[in-house]
Order: structure tokens, then C-alpha cells, then sequence
């Protein structure tokens, strides 16, 4: 006797639809994973900088050290401020793994009102934290003030 087998097409195209799914979402949670773990990572030793009391005919400067705790060159595309007494310098090198970077930031306070002031200097960078900001504060005495 012979027995016939049918297949029924529309059971199996659900089964076939739902593998189909999981195979793509695998692949693409594979994909972020490996671009995720790729890439650099900026770690400030500090974020903030005091100068503390200061004559405004005296500048100011500092140095913000950072490192690259991630596993791919790490570099700053751009460093301004929104003032033009406040002027960022930066590692323009790749930063390897590992390594560390400088922001040097410069502060001229000449012809400003004294008193207590507060800077942002923001960061754009290639690394998981895109936008970083850094703060430079103190307070700016007059001139004539501190001799």
C-alpha cells in the first residue's frame, strides 16, 4: 500500500516566516554588539577647573587629561566656547587605547566685569560620549585690586 504524504503550504509558511525572523533579529543584535563594543571612550580626570581668585590683567590656564578607556582610537573633532575670552586647545592625534589626551584651556578675563564667573567648553569626539562638556569657574578681581 502506498501512502500518499500532502504538505500542507500555509502550516509550514508561519513556521517558515517566525525562523526567518529570528535568524535576521540574531544577525542585527550581532551587528550593534560588535559596533558597540568597538569604540573609544573619553574619561575626564576632572571635569571642572577653579582658578580661584585671580586679578583680571593676570591669565589664566589649565589642563584637563582625559584617557581612552575604549578599544578604538579616540579623537576630538572639534573644542569651542561660547566666549571669546575662553579658548580650548586640543590633542589633535588619534588617542589610542589606553592613552591619554590634553585639553588645554585659556582664560582672559581683561575687560570683563569682575566677579565670580562659570565657562563651558564643549567637546565633539568619535567616542561613545559624543558631546562632553568641561567648566573652567573663579572669581576675577579688578586689576588694581590684588597688588
Amino acid at each position: 500500500m502506498l501512502k500518499t504524504i500532502t504538505l500542507n503550504c500555509e502550516s509550514l509558511l508561519p513556521a517558515t516566516l517566525v525562523m526567518m525572523k529570528r535568524v535576521i533579529v540574531s544577525l542585527v543584535a550581532c551587528c550593534f554588539s560588535l559596533v558597540a563594543a568597538a569604540q573609544p571612550i573619553m574619561k575626564l580626570d576632572k571635569s571642572t577647573h577653579n582658578f580661584g581668585k585671580f586679578r583680571e590683567d593676570v591669565k589664566q590656564q589649565c589642563v584637563f587629561t582625559f584617557t581612552n578607556t575604549g578599544n578604538e582610537p579616540l579623537v576630538i573633532q572639534q573644542a569651542y566656547a561660547a566666549c571669546g575670552c575662553t579658548v580650548p586647545t586640543f590633542t589633535k592625534d588619534p588617542i589610542q587605547p589606553g592613552q591619554k589626551g590634553e585639553v588645554k584651556v585659556a582664560y582672559d578675563g581683561s575687560r570683563k566685569i569682575p566677579g565670580h564667573f562659570k565657562k563651558a567648553i564643549t567637546l565633539h569626539t568619535n567616542a561613545v560620549n559624543r558631546v562632553v562638556r568641561i567648566y573652567i569657574e573663579g572669581e576675577q578681581l579688578p586689576a588694581e585690586q590684588g597688588k
